[in-house]
């Protein structure tokens, strides 16, 4: 079947007619006499298109339109008339409805409409399978991890990315920052407006100027046409700057603007460009540390930090790496077309080992080599780069090497004691250490206390 049809009239023979012949181009079809009826197939089919008379004996079809419009904003309406006017097909369209046509003088467009209308509600549908598909892609969904801390992040950039607060993603390179950005964006009023990131470390003064805020033709040498920067292609979406901390000082000041004003000058303009853009920044470094040295602008830090989550090194989330290796094997077993299903205990115990610099982005590196150099179902440490084939990089100590004089020791059994004397109320035990609730889970992790 072609699709749902909703035909409202309440001359019977009419209806009759107009609904055999419709059906004989592979619609379905239900028929109702008048609104009453109507609205109650409404709440009950999944109607496409509604075929509804002007004139009838509870109501008005103009205003009906208006009421389905409001209710069921993917229907298309077109609406039948016997007393045809422009006025009332001025207010049709108004109104929301997809045409407006007579009876009788325009029964051979009748079919033709119908298609014309179902056409665009497929396309509609198609477009919002593919937004749904791209949420779930780019959603929340996709950030991986049972541990507090990742969760704890996820959980404030759920609570934030509603709203059009500007947010700064503070952690070290590779712990999903981008990732993150994408989720906040999909997750806000403005998805389906631009998201388009932006390594501010990737470029020189000049170029990123330009690339960030456009430029004006004959502004310099090579400058042959207009060119609209980011901040101008994102508006009314997201625009993600990567490595904030690597942005020059007057461009800073460039972007304080944005923040404060909405404005911007492109380079060689002379008139200020009107955005509505949402800025997500991020760093690896301490912005106070650069604020200090002189490199980087204080007022512009409290514009951006609105909204700070920080992402949780790796090394910090030890028990989440056999769950995001488990991901990265399948997706790239299927990528490479391997069939290689799992990992033995002693390779999950060498990826727990490492010391992480490169957080997820290096696991999934390792996990991409590991799977190309398997030779059977199952990923051993002759799969491993070499420095991760033995536990000398570990960067956690087990209980028997943690000595009596060892700092480490001191601090997990301290933790440890006070856990136990909370009975395991890890709020009452960060508040009695004096230390953020963070602060504690990440001790957790890094000791392995139960």
């Amino acid at each position: 079947m072609l699709g749902n049809i909703l035909l409202i009239d309440d001359e019977e023979k009419l209806r009759t007619l107009l609904s055999r012949i419709i059906r004989l181009e592979g619609f379905t079809v239900w028929e109702a006499p008048d609104l009453k009826s109507a609205r109650k197939l409404m709440d009950k089919e999944a109607i496409d298109v509604v075929l509804c008379d002007v004139k009838l004996p509870d109501g008005n079809g103009l205003q009906f339109v208006q009421e389905l419009k409001s209710k069921y904003p993917s229907v298309e309406i077109i609406l039948l008339t016997a007393y045809g006017n422009i006025a009332d097909g001025v207010q049709a369209m108004k109104s929301g409805a997809f045409d407006y046509i007579t009876k009788g003088d325009d029964n051979e467009k009748v079919i033709p409409l119908l298609n014309q209308a179902m056409e665009k509600v497929q396309l509609r549908k198609h477009v919002e399978l593919l937004e749904r598909r791209v949420g779930k892609r780019y959603g929340f969904e996709q950030i991986l991890g049972r541990s507090p801390l990742i969760k704890e992040a996820v959980a404030l950039a759920q609570k934030v990315a509603p709203t059009d607060a500007t947010v700064l993603l503070l952690g070290e390179t590779g712990t999903g920052k981008e990732v993150f950005a994408q989720a906040i964006h999909h997750a806000s009023k403005r998805t389906g407006k631009p998201f388009l990131a932006l390594n501010c470390s990737a470029f020189g003064k000049e170029l990123l100027e330009s690339e960030l805020f456009g430029h004006k033709a004959g502004a310099f040498t090579s400058a042959v046409k207009d060119k609209k920067g980011l901040i101008e292609e994102a508006n009314n979406g997201t625009l993600f700057l990567d490595e904030i901390g690597e942005m020059p000082m007057e461009l800073q000041a460039k972007l304080l603007r944005v923040l404060e004003t909405g404005e911007f000058i492109k380079v060689g303009d002379t008139r200020s460009t009107k955005v509505n853009v949402r800025i997500i920044a991020a760093t690896n470094r301490s912005l106070q540390n650069e604020i200090q040295s002189g490199h980087f602008r204080e007022d512009l830090y409290y514009r951006l930090n609105v909204f700070t989550i920080t992402l949780p090194a790796l090394r910090e989330r030890v028990k989440d790496i056999p769950l995001l290796s488990e991901h990265f094997l399948r997706q790239f077993a299927l990528k490479t077309n391997q069939h290689v299903t799992t990992m033995n205990t002693e390779f999950i115990e060498r990826l727990q080992q490492h010391d992480w610099k490169g957080n997820i982005r290096e696991l999934k590196n390792v996990m991409e080599r590991a799977v190309i150099l398997a030779t059977g179902d199952t990923l051993t440490t002759e799969d491993l780069p070499v420095e991760l084939q033995s536990s000398l990089g570990s960067i956690h100590k087990s209980s028997s090497q943690l000595s009596a004089f060892d700092l480490s020791s001191v601090e997990k059994l301290h933790i440890q004691r006070v856990l136990n004397h909370t009975k395991g109320n890890k709020t009452e035990a960060a508040r009695l250490l004096n230390i953020g609730l963070t602060t504690l889970y990440r001790k957790i992790e890094e000791y392995h206390i139960l």
